[in-house]
């Protein structure tokens, strides 16, 4: 799969105010996500490599023990196993990529019957 539009890609709301459209390549898994104000992502970890590319409005990313604001054009950049969370000041949009694949967010080819 060489090309693929996310537009076309179903929508996956995985907490409330996440919407996400998900795809892998070989070894990473992508999320496109669009998300709503006040909405969060609880601290958590997990053994994947995390980057956080804020592409619209305003998130506080909190990784370990730090915490900053980060607008359209930060990168967050989350180690493996490293606790960490989200929040959303503004609504906006983020791309996150995960190395090495998140099987537990499989389902990422299924294309979208409506679009959001």
């Amino acid at each position: 799969m060489g090309f693929i539009d996310t537009g076309e890609l179903r929508v996956v709301e995985r907490l409330p105010g996440w919407k996400g459209r998900y795809f892998d390549s070989e070894s990473m898994t992508f999320g496109h996500y669009e998300f709503e104000v006040g909405s969060s992502i609880h601290e958590h970890s997990h053994p994947n490599e995390e980057v956080w590319n804020i592409i619209e409005g305003r998130l506080e990313v909190r990784i370990g023990d730090e915490a900053q604001v980060a607008g359209p054009g930060a990168v967050a950049l989350v180690p493996p196993n490293t606790r960490h969370s989200v929040k959303a000041l503004t609504r906006g949009k983020a791309i996150v990529v995960d190395y090495p694949l998140r099987p537990n967010l499989r389902g990422s080819y299924e294309r979208s019957t409506r679009r959001e």
